[in-house]
């Protein structure tokens, strides 16, 4: 089920003292993940009031890894669709596919937008699939 107020299920959770910083952490970065970011202000009180000051850098560091930790920063990736998978066999422990999955079978089908993905050369119009270009 999609929990509608996160906030007031993750403060109870980040106020706990028997918690350790990094299960705090992992918590901070799930309701980021699951809110596809949150604002600077938000993120600096949560730091702030939990007292992880000194290891903040695990959460921010996440941009790098182009995940949207501040919501400004949403606005500058790609709006990727994403490919119907309910149908597939999935492992008990892996029903989540990654976004990159689904570009690289795109890629090698040259289903990329080309405005998107300027730098991935289509195949030749010769092509017939039975090699690497």
């Amino acid at each position: 089920q999609k929990v509608k107020d996160s906030m007031r299920v993750l403060l109870p959770v980040l106020l706990n003292k028997s918690h350790d910083s990094y299960d705090k952490i992992r918590a901070i970065l799930l309701y980021i993940f699951s809110t596809n970011g949150t604002t600077q202000e938000n993120l600096d009180k949560l730091i702030q009031n939990v007292q992880i000051e000194s290891d903040s850098d695990m959460i921010r560091n996440w941009k790098y890894l182009d995940v949207p930790v501040i919501s400004s920063f949403v606005t500058q990736q790609h709006n990727y669709t994403r490919r119907d998978r309910s149908k597939e066999e999935t492992f008990q422990l892996s029903r989540w596919t990654p976004v990159i999955k689904d570009v690289m079978e795109d890629a090698i089908e040259n289903k990329l937008d080309s405005k998107d993905w300027p730098y991935c050369s289509r195949c030749p119009p010769t092509w017939n699939g039975s090699g690497a270009v």
